[in-house]
């Protein structure tokens, strides 16, 4: 029974120190293996045998890890206290610089990160503090990786997440965005009556000048019409002959005659026809007096022809 024990024992103790012994790394982790104290370089991935009791394995996670730090106040270099809040992003990228030239990586890291940004905050304004975040971002990561780099990290990325500035720089940033905003209702007020007089305006003007090609098409139309209602009566008139323009003024006549006004009508037929007459009579009369006229030279004639003899 004893015998039985004894041998449990052994057998439990042989499982312990295998199960000590046999270490499964994962593929984002390394072991940094010290034999005896002494560093005997890194094991991992996979399946890494260690001899228990001599050797000591530490762990070490290879994948990038952030860093919280809290809240510091720093004085900008027109002396305007603010205080600023921001993550790191690192990781490891010499396992055994990590383990052998830094005891407390995230302590040592915060008291760096706070020292480096009062540093950067000392050498910038308040306003590019507030409006130039990115370029803050950029010096913290190179200022924080360069002492870094000597622990086997690397600083990925900084991220300021909050500024908050004193309480009387708060109020005038409040007044001055008020006041900001107040300028560009006025400008884009000032701007849309512009444009919609600008609109007006070009529209009058497209309204007048259409009105004054419609005038202009209206007369073009016009003595178009006209043009080609005296092409047609000319047209007409050559084919009329003297017997329907009798009848027209015929009927000009009567139209003229049945008036109710007092008027005398005198055709133009009797104005010629008196011409006639008088001209015929003038003739006949002008006849009569030249043959008058030559008789009495004859009996003149011969009576003188008479008396000479005598």
């Amino acid at each position: 029974m004893t015998f039985l024990i004894v041998v449990g024992i052994v057998l439990l103790a042989l499982i312990l120190l295998a199960w000590q012994a046999v270490k499964v790394v994962r593929e984002y982790q390394r072991i940094v293996l010290f034999r005896l104290g002494r560093c005997v370089g890194t094991r991992g991935p996979g399946l890494v045998i260690i001899i228990p009791v001599v050797d000591r394995p530490v762990w070490v996670d290879l994948r990038e890890r952030f860093l919280e730090i809290p809240h510091q106040t720093a004085i900008t270099e027109d002396n305007a206290p603010i205080s600023i809040d921001f993550i790191i992003f690192h990781k490891v990228i010499e396992p055994v610089m990590s383990v052998l030239q830094v005891q407390n990586f995230a302590g040592a890291a915060q008291n760096i990160a706070a020292t480096t940004l009062r540093s950067v905050v000392g050498d910038m304004m308040l306003d590019d503090v507030l409006s130039k975040r990115e370029r803050m971002n950029q010096t913290l990561q190179v200022k924080l990786d360069e002492v870094t780099e000597r622990w086997g990290v690397k600083v990925t990325n900084v991220e300021v997440r909050e500024i908050i500035p004193p309480a009387p720089v708060q109020e005038a940033m409040t007044r001055q965005m008020s006041a900001e905003r107040t300028r560009r209702a006025v400008v884009t007020e000032a701007e849309g009556a512009k444009q919609a007089a600008i609109t007006v305006a070009e529209g009058q003007k497209q309204a007048v000048i259409l009105s004054a090609e419609g005038d202009r098409q209206a007369a073009i139309l016009r003595a178009e019409g006209f043009s080609m209602a005296l092409d047609r009566i000319f047209q007409i008139a050559r084919t009329v002959d003297a017997n329907t323009m009798s009848l027209q003024y015929l009927d000009a006549l009567k139209q003229i005659g049945s008036s109710p006004s007092t008027k005398f009508v005198v055709p133009m037929e009797l104005s010629s026809l008196l011409a006639s007459v008088t001209g015929g009579a003038g003739k006949s009369f002008a006849a009569g007096n030249g043959s008058g006229a030559a008789q009495g030279s004859g009996a003149a004639l011969e009576g003188g022809g008479e008396a000479t003899p005598a």
